[in-house]
């Protein structure tokens, strides 16, 4: 998939290839959405059993939908179906990363049983069209991260076919802060029936709530401690720029000091990251290193540049795992603000 980057900028692809971080808002725009993706706001009436009805949910494109009963049918990218999991809805069909080579359930599929959900693609571009008639989808969600409404992981030759069998809703992940995309899956979920009121789920946002405290307290207390976010590929490593990221917004607005690309650098790719050759993958000063965790990108441990294994935070020890595309609960967030801030807390000054 790397390789798939590398020979083209595609505007949908640039995330995909398991690189940096996101689409490139300044390539050309083909989504399917209508309205703003940064409007949105909730205009939901879901009941909490799939007999009760009407069921209505405006999304981040503004678009909203409207079914006659809470829908039971649910297809979803497999990222939001894991979150939708830790909120007690469940889903039929999935699309995107779910199972790894050996068969084991990818890092994004969080904690759902895999084996009780049909695969519809597992890879970018694919999308088993026929199989998901067979169904009959209520409603298909996933997320976007353009100002489009780009359906993330619907595939663009197959994407009209795929409108015709049941509405889409999209949760924005871009460029705004981690806390309102999750406020926006929470709303989704109740409308679903989830049951909002759960010890776990409320024990869960608790949770996430100290985490970010301890963070902003860790950036806080270690000014000079300097972040770089980074994704390898066989052929180049991507420095992600923090205006368009969730988390990474989210995280500097906790007041976590990252390495910026400079603006000149982020032009080819929107905004999103810079692009570095591995001889140059020392270019930035960084005292620790949080590396794109998804199977789709080359994982530290696997990485055999000389370049690399120089770097101060990677002889130090410092780099840590990221979720370049969180799963929107609480308690799958949690786990990306404890690393961050006990990163911060313990790092060496090695820049």
């Amino acid at each position: 998939m790397a390789n798939a980057r590398t020979a083209r900028f595609s505007r949908r692809g640039l995330l995909a290839a398991g690189g940096a971080l996101g689409l490139g808002a300044a390539l050309a725009a083909c989504g399917d959405g209508d309205g703003d993706a940064k409007s949105g706001g909730s205009d939901s009436t879901g009941a909490t059993d799939s007999e009760s009805g009407p069921w209505s949910f405006k999304d981040d494109r503004g678009t909203t939908v409207k079914l006659d009963k809470v829908p039971t049918n649910i297809v979803a990218f497999t990222g939001v179906a894991a979150a939708l999991h830790d909120y007690g809805v469940q889903v039929k069909g999935v699309f995107g990363p779910t199972r790894t080579k050996d068969g084991k359930a990818d890092v994004q599929a969080g904690d759902m049983d895999i084996s009780k959900v049909t695969v519809l693609g597992n890879v970018w571009d694919q999308f088993n069209v026929e199989k998901y008639a067979t169904l009959a989808p209520e409603v298909l969600i996933t997320t976007t991260f353009d100002d489009a409404g780009t359906l993330w992981y619907v595939p663009e030759a197959s994407k009209d076919k795929i409108a015709k069998l049941a509405p889409s809703v999209a949760v924005s992940v871009y460029d705004r802060q981690l806390t309102a995309s999750l406020e926006r899956m929470w709303e989704l979920a109740e409308s679903l029936g989830g049951d909002m009121k759960a010890t776990r789920v409320t024990d869960a946002k608790k949770r996430f709530e100290a985490a970010s405290e301890r963070l902003r307290k860790a950036a806080k207390a270690h000014p000079d401690i300097r972040v770089m976010a980074g994704s390898a590929s066989p052929e180049l490593f991507y420095v992600s720029g923090t205006n368009l990221s969730a988390d990474l917004e989210y995280f500097k607005a906790l007041g976590v000091n990252f390495v910026e690309p400079t603006e000149e650098a982020k032009k080819p790719t929107g905004g999103w990251f810079e692009s570095l050759s591995w001889e140059n993958v020392d270019k930035h000063k960084a005292d620790v290193i949080i590396m794109d965790d998804r199977s789709s990108a080359t994982q530290p441990a696997d990485i055999t540049e000389t370049t690399w294994k120089k770097l101060p935070a990677v002889k130090a020890g410092q780099v840590i795992a990221r979720s370049a595309e969180p799963i929107l609960s609480y308690d799958k967030c949690v786990p990306q603000l404890e690393s961050l801030a006990e990163a911060i807390e313990k790092a060496k000054k090695v820049s």
